[in-house]
């Protein structure tokens, strides 16, 4: 009966392992959200070498470093002997790469509503992990604390840019337009996006910003998330300038790693509200 007992467990505990996944991942909003499901033992790998200051847990011993978020390392990841390869659009050719290692997923949320998009995200995730219980319980409780910020917040006119070596682009950022309900100024008529290849930007001079009038501008630091420290953006000087456009508008310089590195996780997401929510 013991030995009978003994080897049921055995199976268990061997149907446990193979549903184990390990998961390299180049998307670290997908990491913060696999900790807040109590998974994080079955990431083995990410990029160590920008990770925001929310995610220095994961530059423990424990998890191996697999390049950089634009240029993956293919002989780390595949010294790892990943189950699945997390990837975005950050990675390129050289992510789309990995496939030949092991089952590469795409990492993006899908066009439309922001929050039902994330919901299938998260959930996928979940499922991935076989966490769908605890992925129901947290959008759950991260849905009651957004109504709860968003009831202090909403209809706020603010202004969210990006910050790049001293010029600026206007940010969408439906976080703040769509789970808190602030509105986004309208700019003058001046501005007009530009196409870059595949992609569209918004450039704004500091004029612009202050002819708008937003009650709060908030400025995402390309510069100073990827380690461009020289060119990081100088927030007092910005808002005298701003001042003496006569402008009453706030600068609220946002965790640069948590807006620009990472992003569209359970964690992430959550501390963008309240870093939006704060400001105001």
């Amino acid at each position: 009966m013991k030995f009978k007992q003994l080897l049921i467990a055995g199976v268990l505990i061997a149907a446990q392992a193979q549903a184990s996944e390990r998961l390299v991942s180049y998307d670290l909003g997908s990491v913060d959200t696999l900790r807040a499901l109590q998974a994080e033992s079955q990431v083995v790998g990410l990029p160590k070498q920008s990770l925001p200051a929310y995610l220095s847990e994961f530059t423990h011993a424990q998890y191996k470093d697999v390049g950089s978020l634009k240029v993956p390392n293919a002989e780390a990841v595949a010294a790892l002997e990943p189950s699945r390869i997390l990837i975005t659009g950050r990675q390129g050719d050289a992510g789309l790469a990995l496939s030949s290692i092991a089952q590469t997923d795409t990492v993006a949320l899908a066009e439309g509503a922001y929050w039902p998009a994330f919901e299938k995200h998260v959930m996928a995730l979940a499922t991935l992990v076989e966490k769908q219980t605890q992925g129901q319980e947290a959008l759950q409780a991260l849905a009651s604390d957004l109504a709860v910020m968003k009831q202090k917040v909403a209809g706020q006119a603010v202004l969210t840019v990006t910050h790049n070596a001293g010029g600026f682009s206007v940010r969408q950022d439906p976080i703040a337009t769509e789970l808190l309900g602030m509105t986004q100024v309208a700019l003058p008529d001046t501005v007009k996006p530009i196409q870059r290849g595949a992609r569209t930007f918004m450039p704004v001079t500091v004029e612009d910003i202050a002819a708008a009038h937003p009650k709060v501008l908030y400025v995402v630091d390309r510069s100073k998330a990827i380690g461009q420290d020289e060119q990081a953006l100088d927030v007092k000087s910005l808002q005298m300038k701003l001042e003496s456009l006569g402008a009453d508008t706030k600068v609220a310089y946002l965790s640069p790693g948590l807006w620009y590195l990472s992003g569209n996780g359970l964690e992430s997401v959550q501390l963008q509200a309240k870093e939006l929510t704060k400001a105001l």
